[in-house]
């Protein structure tokens, strides 16, 4: 036994000069030449048969001549059909329909042929009887063949590794998880031996699907799990509800039994390998979030054959907005960023991902007035996707001038350009940080809110200025989520701000597609809010996280609570106290009614707020913030003091 084991892991680790399991495919002319051996096989065998019974060949020509223009035929068809092209042990229905079209055609025009000599010279040359014994004969012995390659190969490379595999089971009968449970049978070379489907919905009748039984579970899933001895389980993205995937993750971590999630197999990419399809479950996977649903006829309309500038186009949201648009054939699309690396890195994935897009990278900087000018004459622009912005709070709260450079002084350049190219519509990305601020960073996304809103109602303006509005995003780059992810890596601690923090979260392709349907809604000078779902307590969050990389919260990794930072707050908002909102026909999008404002007073005072902020003066313009947003009030924070002096005397002046 031990020797035989070790000769199957040495054909597998090519230890030897066969190296059989290690060739990618029989190469195309040695299927081809076996192909052929087996009609000659085929033939003979037929010939063999018929040769001891009363019917006899006719002798128009000679019987081996008969073989050969047979034979002829059968191979003029394998090139038409390319029947040897396909990776023997992939063989799929398409492979063996070829098979069989290239048999049946083939008997098919020699017994045309047949029929037409024989109408025209009043014989036949071959024998009716032995062309369909021959026909069925080969096209038998040809997917035998393959048959024999396919499960040869399938039963070494499972003798070889099958002692590595993870035993597992995939929750759930559906045909996305039928079609998954086929993808692991059908490839050695996957880490994972499948048990079985696990399902509630079956009675105590033994059902078998892909080989693999279904195993009825009425009591305790886990208690099943251990019986069965199990290792890990799968659960296919959508097939289960948010509130029943988590629960199965909570059972599964406390007896120590790995999740895997599977994507929907419609999204997986064939380009990678399937083994990389299926990955141990994330955080984001378990947040309990009902798909979203868009009118992509609406948004394609919009897009197509427009010219589209996405400023912060290399950042988490902007990129997500190009390879959205990349779907809807926009005429070209500009990708403006001042990030050189994330600007190079992306252009690399459109080129590999989106070959057919026309697109054009721009390093550039939105608050330099002159090289965006030279931007809009250079490309005559219909859309605009403003995504440019800084958004860490605590960097924020240390260098305000910075977010007025960027959040106010960049939306005014690109806002003002607009309106001078009669930019069709300009779609601004904010935040739920700009309700009721209480650091720089919203109050700064406020003041260009209040901006595009009161600029909307000038005379004159053509633009359609439309804001959305909506909370963090997963996995965005500085995001709550990879940061715990890296500190558990290292061993913690994980440290949150606060034991009662809790945030909205939203991915970061579902705000980004309602990003886009929102801007098919506006008129102009709306602000778009969507609806995040349920708030998550920050605290559980990183308790999670860290019992899903395996590990025990506070055993393994300690959680540290080291204080709220500058500006932050427990809460977030997404509409002022005084807003009203209004449904849209997406049930995601609500519109908010807040007044815009006197154009001409909050440009004024934007006016002042910018050349403050080119003087540095950090804290006349936090003073300036707050003028303009009366409803900023700084929280953990230096400037906090400025909202006492307000109060205590509201004449006081910062220089």
């Amino acid at each position: 036994m031990k020797r035989s084991a070790f000769l199957l892991s040495q054909l597998y680790d090519g230890d030897n000069k066969l190296k059989l399991l290690d060739q990618r495919y029989l190469p195309r002319w040695t299927v081809f030449i076996i192909d052929s051996i087996l009609l000659i096989f085929s033939m003979l065998l037929v010939y063999l048969i018929l040769r001891g019974t009363p019917i006899s060949f006719h002798e128009v020509i000679s019987i081996p001549l008969q073989f050969a223009s047979i034979a002829a035929v059968n191979l003029i068809f394998f090139f038409l059909f390319r029947t040897y092209a396909g990776i023997i042990r992939h063989s799929t229905f398409t492979d063996i329909k070829k098979l069989a079209l290239s048999s049946m055609l083939t008997a098919a025009t020699v017994f045309i042929f047949n029929t037409v000599y024989e109408l025209m010279m009043g014989e036949k040359v071959f024998l009716t009887t032995f062309l369909f014994t021959y026909m069925l004969l080969s096209f038998s012995c040809m997917l035998l063949f393959r048959v024999v390659v396919k499960e040869s190969y399938q039963f070494l490379k499972k003798a070889a590794v099958g002692s590595n595999k993870k035993r597992v089971v995939i929750i759930g009968v559906d045909d996305q998880t039928i079609s998954v449970g086929n993808a692991i049978t059908n490839e050695s070379n996957m880490p994972f031996e499948l048990v079985g489907f696990v399902t509630r919905n079956f009675g105590s009748k033994k059902y078998k699907i892909a080989g693999k039984p279904v195993i009825p579970v009425k009591g305790s899933l886990t208690q099943a799990l251990l019986e069965l001895n199990i290792e890990g389980v799968l659960i296919v993205h959508e097939s289960l509800s948010g509130k029943l995937k988590n629960q199965i993750v909570e059972d599964c971590i406390s007896e120590n039994i790995e999740v895997f999630n599977v994507p929907s197999m419609e999204t997986w990419n064939t380009k990678a390998d399937i083994r990389n399809q299926i990955k141990p479950i994330q955080i984001e996977d378990l947040l309990e979030r009902e798909p979203i649903n868009i009118d992509d006829k609406v948004i394609k309309k919009d897009i197509l054959g427009k010219t589209v500038l996405v400023t912060g186009g290399a950042g988490s949201i902007g990129s997500e907005i190009v390879r959205q648009l990349a779907k809807f054939h926009p005429e070209r699309i500009i990708i403006l960023d001042q990030a050189e690396s994330a600007l190079h890195e992306l252009e690399l994935y459109l080129v590999r991902n989106h070959p057919k897009l026309n697109f054009i990278t721009e390093l550039a900087d939105i608050s330099n007035m002159y090289r965006m000018e030279l931007m809009f004459k250079k490309y005559d622009f219909d859309i605009i996707y403003h995504a440019a912005a800084y958004k860490h709070v605590p960097l924020i709260e240390r260098n305000p001038h910075e977010a007025i450079y960027v959040n106010i002084l960049g939306t005014v350049n690109i806002s003002i350009l607009a309106i001078n190219y009669d930019i069709e519509k300009f779609v601004m990305v904010s935040t739920d940080k700009a309700v009721n601020p209480t650091n720089v960073m919203g109050a700064s996304k406020r003041v260009a809110e209040m901006y595009v809103q009161s600029l909307q109602n000038e005379k004159g303006v053509y633009t359609r200025f439309i804001t959305t509005r909506f909370g963090n995003v997963l996995g965005s780059s500085g995001s709550v989520i990879p940061h715990f992810r890296k500190q558990i890596m290292q061993g913690g601690p994980v440290t949150v701000t606060h034991k009662d923090i809790i945030r909205y979260f939203m991915t970061i392709p579902e705000a980004c597609q309602l990003v886009l349907q929102a801007g098919t809604m506006g008129k102009g000078g709306e602000i778009y809010v969507f609806d995040m779902g349920k708030p998550v307590r920050i605290l559980d969050l990183a308790e999670r996280m860290i019992r899903l990389s395996g590990l025990e919260p506070y055993e393994d990794i300690d959680i540290q609570i080291v204080g709220l930072r500058p500006g932050e707050k427990l809460y977030e908002e997404l509409l002022n106290d005084s807003s009203t909102t209004l449904p849209t026909y997406h049930p995601k999008i609500m519109v908010s009614k807040v007044p815009a404002g006197e154009f001409p007073i909050i440009k004024k005072k934007v006016k002042e707020i910018i050349k403050t902020a080119t003087r540095h003066k950090d804290k006349k313009v936090v003073k300036l913030l707050k003028e303009l947003v009366p409803e900023f009030k700084s929280e953990n924070s230096e400037f906090a003091e400025l909202d006492e002096e307000s109060q205590i005397n509201p004449e006081v002046t910062t220089t």
